[in-house]
């Protein structure tokens, strides 16, 4: 399962919206048998990378965002994984 684009509006960060979203995209993911729940966040978006790996992810890969851009601005893009136990 891939969790895409999970945003949450600056005036509600911090009151566990984000957190609350991402346990419930990691039970939707375990209740249908995935294997592992995987995202991908950029390298300034500090305080995703730190949910994440609150909530168990870990970093799987990075690499720079493959276009002029990212070369020339060294757009670190970091794919995290969370393995989901008791599944094949």
């Amino acid at each position: 399962l891939v969790l895409k684009r999970m945003s949450v509006r600056k005036d509600y960060r911090g009151l566990g919206i984000a957190k609350a979203l991402a346990r419930t995209a990691l039970d939707f993911a375990r209740q249908r048998g995935y294997r592992a729940v995987v995202l991908n966040t950029l390298m300034l978006q500090h305080e995703a990378r730190a949910l994440y790996e609150r909530l168990g992810f870990r970093q799987h890969r990075r690499y720079v965002l493959p276009t002029a851009y990212g070369r020339l601005a060294n757009c670190t893009i970091t794919t995290y994984r969370y393995d989901l136990p008791g599944t094949p």
